[in-house]
């Protein structure tokens, strides 16, 4: 619960873009990196939350890429793009907050996280702190809809 809420402190930080956050913790529990969506910021679609901070750890723990034993704490069901990530890095364990019936590809629409196609596959806990996950979103997309004009 600690490290999606310490998710949830990256995810306030994102300005103009879509208010997510990701931690990685080390086997130990030891925070590696944390990232907040950046897409907007550096006009790069790949800089979701997850993929940053996959990369930040990345440089300082493991041999470069693998992050095995690591967790991944983020405050929303990571999409294709970010789950096919955490794989490739060989995260031991995914932990969310809130559900994406839209993009998600850890159990909403795809599951590509547990796909036994697949020679990595993480443990999985969603849910973790959702009301406070999806009211990040709400807040954010409310405020986007009231500054809409005509």
């Amino acid at each position: 619960m600690a490290a999606v809420q310490a998710a949830i402190d990256a995810a306030r930080g994102a300005g103009d873009d879509v208010p997510i956050g990701a931690v990685v913790l080390s086997p130990d529990g030891t925070p590696l990196a944390s990232a907040r969506n950046a897409r907007e910021e550096l006009g790069d679609p790949t800089a979701h939350a997850e993929i940053l901070a996959l990369r930040a750890a990345s440089e300082i723990y493991g041999d470069g890429w693998r992050l095995e034993g690591c967790t991944l704490a983020v405050t929303l069901e990571p999409c294709t793009m970010c789950a096919g990530a955490l794989v490739m890095a060989r995260v031991a364990k995914l932990v969310f907050g809130a559900w994406e019936p839209k993009t998600g590809a850890v159990g909403s629409l795809w599951d590509v996280v547990r796909d036994r196609r697949l020679s990595h596959r993480a443990e999985v806990v969603g849910g973790v702190l959702e009301p406070e996950c999806a009211a990040l979103l709400e807040d954010f997309f409310h405020g986007r809809r009231g500054n809409r004009t005509g």
